[in-house]
Formats: C-alpha cells, structure tokens, sequence
C-alpha cells in the first residue's frame, strides 16, 4: 500500500501530525451523563482526520474512549471484550500493574486527581487551536454537550516553545511511520527509525508480521461502514485506524531538579549544568551526548541533525550515562549487537563465539517498544537561574501531560515503563531508576533506587545518592481513539 491509497480519512489526525503548530490546546475529561445524547453529540462532531492539506488547519478535534466510557455507551459486552486486556483492566486496574510501572509511594492511584478508584473519565476530547481555543471549544461542544457530558476534568496546556518543563527541548526523537508499509519483518542488524504501521495503528502488520488483537465483528446491516479485516476475511475491523492512547498527567518539581544539581555541583553553573545534561541525556538545546554517527540513519529527517547517532560507539557509557532518560525511553539497538553483520556473524554471535560487551546484548531490541508521543506542556516556564533563586515566586504547578500511541499497551508503554524507565536493573545496572521519571521507593532485593552512576574514562564510576523524586503522577487511563468509521460505528451503539 502506498500513501496514495492509504486510508488517511479514517486516521485521527494526531497520529500523523501531533497538531504543534497549533499550540493552544485543551484536554477535557468526561463522564457520559446520558448516551443517547453523547451519541448524538459524537455522530455529529467535527472530529478531524489526517488529510493533509494545502493549507494547514487553523483547529482540530481529537475523541477517544475509555472501556467504561464505551460501557456508558451501552457498546455491546461482546465487541468490548475483542480489546486488549491491558485496556479493559485500566491503568490502575491491578496492583501488579501500578508496581511495574512504578505507580506506588506519592504517585499511586489512590491519590490521583482523575483516573484512580472512583475517578476514571470515560470521554478523552482533545481541542487544539492556533488561536481562539476558547471560542472553538464552545462551537465544538453545541447544544446537546451539557445533557451528554458532565466535565471531570480540565486539563489546560502551555507553550513553552518546544522545551518541556525542566527546560529541555523535547519531541526530538519520533519514530518514522511506514506509511507506504515497504518495511517487512525479519532480523534487523542495524538500528533505524523506520517501524512498521502495524506498531501505532490496528489492522495493519507490525515488526512481528502480525496482526494486534481488536475486536473484528461478524458483517451485517449495523456495521457495512467498518472495513473488512486484512487478516481475517469476512470480518469487520472495528480497530482498523485506530490505536490506544495512553494519558499520563506528570507533575515535574523544576525547583528541586535545579536545586539538587546546584548542589551536586557545590554551586558550579558548568557543573551543574553537566550534571542535568547527563540526566537527561541530552544538552539543554536537545544536542545528544552520545557522538553522532557519520552514517545517515533511515527514517531520519536531514532537518533534525541531533537525531542522528545511535549508542554503538559509546558502550562504556562515558558521554551519555547508561540511566540517562533518553537511553532509558529509546536504547537505539537493533536485534543484535553492534558490527553483527551477515550470516556468519549471526551465527557466531548465537552460538556465543563473539566477544562484545555484555550491555550490547541485554536490552531487547527497540523496534518492538517504540512510543509516537504527543504530549503537551502545563504550567509556566521556570528557568534554572529563576528555579535556583529563592526570592523568585513560583506558586505554580508545572508538568507534562503524557501523552503516547501505540498499538500494543502492554509490549510499547508498559514496556518502556517498566522494564527501561522504572527498573533499576536496566542495562545491567543496580540501585538506580530513571533519574526524571523514577520513583525512589526501595523494591524487594533493592533498597536503594535513589542512585545515579557517572561512568570515567579510565577510573571508578561516579555515584550520585540521594536522588530526588522529580515527577510524581497525578492521574492516567488508557483510552481507544478509534478511527472515523469505528466513531460513527460507536455512536450508534445506543440505537443497536
């Protein structure tokens, strides 16, 4: 399939431009007060889709729902139970669960604003707009929004310019979608930026060659509109162009990430200013510390020169620390190490007979965890020197709403989350979790996870205790933004 023919009128427009220029936004939670007239409200929505255009879109709309979302609307317990179980059992639905993806201490659901025991939304709208978010929102919600919805939550967004709260710059590093869908499975010995469509979008291949569990209903008169499953014929594809969104609210305490790096650096701004690079990965302006790589890496745009460089060539982890978050959200590995290249070094390589460093080989291959994010920024800006002053008044809260696609909840996000940004054993470390996004609570084996090590070239490591908890979670749920067809599929539900 080419982008030509590719069905971009039945994507939700998020998944393929993320809407930055329009950088006033608003994410409103809903409960369905009454489901004949939230039906009627989405039948008629002006939900917007990802046709390009000549000229960009001055506003766009965004829908998606939760499993007790879709219950209010009285979609059928049968077309329900066809999504993963990671969905229909919630973010916080298993206490197995919130431990994996480190959701215990001050982030644990009990105490969330929205999404935890007897708080879970069941509408996600997303506005956004390049001006006038307020008169847009109200044209959007017309007269029948007040009996469908009761209003959770609002959840207002900032413009910080492309820099997230600590004052990074952020949403450098995007997976390339295979929008053409050219890229087949099999082993890949060198890392790319290329995935397979079947990774963010339901009912299309993935990096396996298979297709993602949704739910495909029998055809009959109620759903001629849904498409017919590529993988099972005679089936409707109710998650054909659709894929799960996962909401995570994230309260960053900028004050304290400054302040504990000004005083690792016993006052030193080049230090300090260090210390936070190495945290994160990156330099402030989003210029990797990892070298970049003199060979072009497929999917890479030429236009974003600090996303070229994979960690090959840094195995000692002396310019970017092996818990740096940007290591931790995205190793940049392939199926195998580093210089396995042809049949014999394949070979060689499962037979045991290379000689590599063991980290080269004990991360699972970042093609199959991949995350499309497309969050957005609350709270002002706070600068490290305003951050590091105590006069400077700052009543404010700041944070990020956390915001991914993709198509398998439990092998992308949870992943991530668990294996790469909350475990302390990541890349064959011990005692220390991601240093922004880590929770700091001492784990069964593990007592310290407050650590932070800084590898030498040629002498001891440098350990960093003490570790501050620098974001705490303040409300999350997994949603399904299905695609147009699927919507209006949906809204009728009531009347089926």
């Amino acid at each position: 399939m080419s982008a030509d023919v590719m069905e971009f009128g039945d994507v939700q427009g998020v998944m393929r431009f993320g809407y930055n220029a329009l950088t006033e936004a608003s994410f409103l939670l809903l409960r369905i007060r009454d489901a004949r007239a939230a039906a009627a409200w989405l039948a008629s929505a002006p939900v917007s889709n990802a046709i390009k255009l000549d000229k960009p879109p001055q506003t766009a709309l965004q829908v998606a729902f939760t499993r007790q979302g879709l219950e209010a609307l009285r979609v059928s317990p049968t077309v329900i139970a066809g999504f993963s179980d990671e969905f229909l059992s919630g973010m916080w639905g298993q206490e197995n669960r919130s431990r994996r993806l480190g959701d215990v201490g001050p982030s644990a659901p009990v105490t969330w604003r929205w999404g935890g025991p007897e708080r879970i939304p069941h509408v996600l709208v997303m506005l956004y707009a390049q001006t006038g978010l307020a008169s847009f929102t109200e044209a959007v919600k017309g007269a029948a929004w007040e009996k469908a919805f009761e209003l959770m939550e609002s959840l207002p967004t900032s413009n910080l310019h492309g820099f997230e709260p600590f004052g990074f710059k952020d949403g450098i590093s995007q997976p390339s979608l295979d929008w053409e869908q050219r890229r087949t499975s099999g082993d890949q010995l060198a890392y790319t930026n290329i995935a397979c469509l079947g990774e963010f979008l339901l009912g299309y291949p993935n990096e396996y060659g298979r297709y993602t569990d949704r739910p495909l209903l029998p055809m009959d008169n109620r759903n001629t509109t849904l498409p017919e499953a590529e993988d099972t014929p005679g089936m409707r594809d109710l998650g054909r162009n659709g894929t799960y969104l996962v909401l995570r609210q994230l309260q960053q305490d900028v004050r304290g990430f400054w302040q504990f790096a000004d005083r690792q650096a016993n006052g030193d701004q080049q230090q300090r200013a260090q210390l936070a690079s190495s945290m994160v990965g990156r330099t402030r302006d989003g210029a990797p510390l990892a070298p970049l790589s003199s060979i072009p890496i497929p999917g890479v745009e030429a236009a974003t020169p600090s996303n070229q460089f994979t960690y090959d060539s840094d195995i000692k982890g002396t310019h970017c620390p092996f818990g740096a978050h940007v290591r931790r959200a995205n190793p940049r590995n392939a199926d195998f190490p580093a210089d396995t290249s042809g049949f014999f070094g394949k070979l060689f390589h499962n037979l045991g007979l290379t000689r590599l460093q063991l980290r080269q080989d004990i991360i699972s291959s970042v093609r199959f965890h991949r995350l499309l994010r497309r969050g957005r920024e609350y709270g002002p800006g706070l600068s490290p020197e305003q951050a590091l002053d105590s006069s400077y008044p700052d009543n404010d809260e700041h944070g990020l709403h956390f915001i991914c696609l993709n198509a398998n909840i439990s092998r992308q996000f949870e992943f991530v989350q668990a294996a790469w940004i909350a475990s302390t054993k990541f890349n064959g470390m011990t005692g220390e979790s991601d240093p922004l996004l880590g929770n700091r609570q001492p784990i069964a084996g593990c007592p310290a996870t407050d650590n932070f090590l800084l590898a030498q070239n040629g002498g001891l490591s440098r350990r960093i205790s003490g570790v501050p908890q620098f974001v705490t979670v303040r409300g999350g749920a997994y949603f399904f933004l299905p695609g147009l067809k699927a919507l209006q599929f949906l809204a009728t539900a009531y009347n089926s």
